[in-house]
């Protein structure tokens, strides 16, 4: 592989996450009492800061496992330590290429299937890390307080694994795909499929979540566009997808 490449980012939404987010946990306010399995537990605005507290077991774990590899290559990047080639040795063994899944000789043996979760676990540099980050941190707390710690995690993980099949199915770049945001579209959709289900159950306007979900899409082609075509759209649908039904399945006993 040539020494220097450009990869495919699964990138960059925090501004349209904490949008998304403020907008649909307002739906979640209820004039009038729903029965108990059919109430939300989306936390109020005002209660923001005590819901990132609750979540900050799960969220921070995750937190670190991006944190700790970005710190490392980006050390290494601007020769602090290492060799600056270790960036371009962490895309080749960690990184989603769609070639690994055709007549590509993988580094290791089992690189065509954990790829599937270790691409979500590296970054391009330090913004493509923190905007990231940024966006984990505006979508995790009202999932968790309505999931709990595990359910979460396993709504991120599917999501992470869904974002590289949508990759695997729609890309045929040769060029890797790295980033967390297949698992971050995927608690998007989550956020979404719940507004909706709870709409629903109100008997009120699905408009406020079609709304939200075509001003998303938008953006995804806007950036598509301001990218030159570098932008994973492909593994954020996928992740999305998966989120959507990940979260209706998760929450499917009332919790």
């Amino acid at each position: 592989m040539r020494r220097r490449f450009a990869f495919r980012a699964a990138s960059k939404v925090s501004l349209a996450s904490w949008a998304l987010l403020d907008h649909l946990s307002g739906i979640m306010r209820p004039d009038k009492p729903l029965p108990a399995r059919q109430r939300p537990r989306f936390p109020r605005r005002e209660g923001i800061l005590t819901d990132r507290m609750r979540a900050m077991p799960v969220v921070l774990v995750l937190f670190v496992a991006c944190l700790i590899p970005e710190l490392i290559l980006s050390g290494a990047d601007y020769g602090l330590w290492g060799d600056p080639g270790w960036r371009l040795w962490a895309w080749q063994h960690g990184g989603f290429w769609t070639g690994l899944l055709g007549n590509w000789r993988p580094n290791y043996a089992a690189q065509p299937w954990l790829m599937f979760l270790t691409y979500g676990f590296l970054h391009g540099g330090m913004i493509h890390f923190g905007v990231n980050m940024l966006t984990l941190f505006s979508l995790a707390p009202p999932l968790v307080e309505r999931m709990g710690q595990g359910r979460f995690l396993l709504l991120y993980m599917a999501s992470m694994i869904g974002g590289g099949l949508g990759f695997a199915l729609l890309s045929q770049s040769p060029q890797p795909m790295v980033g967390a945001s297949g698992a971050l579209f995927g608690l998007a959709g989550a956020v979404m499929a719940l507004s909706w289900q709870y709409l629903r159950a109100r008997g009120e306007s699905l408009r406020p979540v079609i709304r939200s979900l075509l001003w998303l899409a938008g953006l995804n082609l806007v950036l598509w566009w301001a990218m030159s075509g570098m932008l994973a759209w492909e593994t954020h649908l996928g992740g999305f997808v998966v989120g959507w039904l990940m979260g209706l399945w998760l929450v499917r006993d009332g919790r």
